[in-house]
């Protein structure tokens, strides 16, 4: 699609595959669920068309990236890791990066400025508001309690409906 260039890199100890396009300061978009680098194809170009490096990777889990089979390698550590270590990657002189977040990229974005504020020159974030955690309430419970059962961050909790369904979604981006 109009010059965006496609690569896979090794991050984490996973492959992370990302589009980008430009040159410059690097923005770094992270898509929402169950989206991918796709979502962000318009902000690439006219991004990338004002001096910016624009760069959308697919996440852990998503579209080309690798997608460990365990449950355990998807906690907000082993993605806000594949994160830093893709920053590194893209500006290893500076090391720091605008970031932009939607949906579940828009929640590891608030992550990773609060893990690792060293890496982010600064944050846009749509349709997810910054949340404080509590550690009474564990965060599925509170979707739970908020939207229901049939909410898709709670639906997708259940491990063997997840990996059916999730593969499903994979095969169908």
């Amino acid at each position: 699609m109009e010059g965006i260039k496609h690569q896979m890199v090794k991050v984490n100890g996973i492959n992370i595959h990302i589009a980008e396009k430009g040159e410059g300061p690097v923005i770094l978009f992270l898509h929402g669920f169950p989206e991918l680098w796709y979502s962000w194809r318009h902000q690439i170009l006219a991004l990338s068309s004002m001096g910016y490096r624009a760069v959308a990777p697919d996440l852990r889990g998503y579209g080309d990236s690798d997608a460990p089979d365990s449950v355990e390698s998807y906690t907000c550590f082993h993605i806000i890791g594949d994160l830093v270590e893709l920053i590194d990657v893209l500006d290893p002189d500076v090391g720091k990066v605008f970031v932009v977040g939607h949906d579940w990229g828009a929640y590891m974005a608030w992550l990773l400025c609060l893990f690792r504020p060293d890496k982010v020159k600064a944050l846009v974030n749509l349709s997810v508001p910054f949340l404080r955690s509590h550690r009474e309430i564990k965060p599925v419970d509170f979707w739970r309690s908020y939207y229901g059962a049939d909410h898709y961050i709670s639906r997708f909790q259940k491990v063997n409906l997840q990996r059916l369904e999730w593969r499903e979604l994979r095969r169908n981006f």
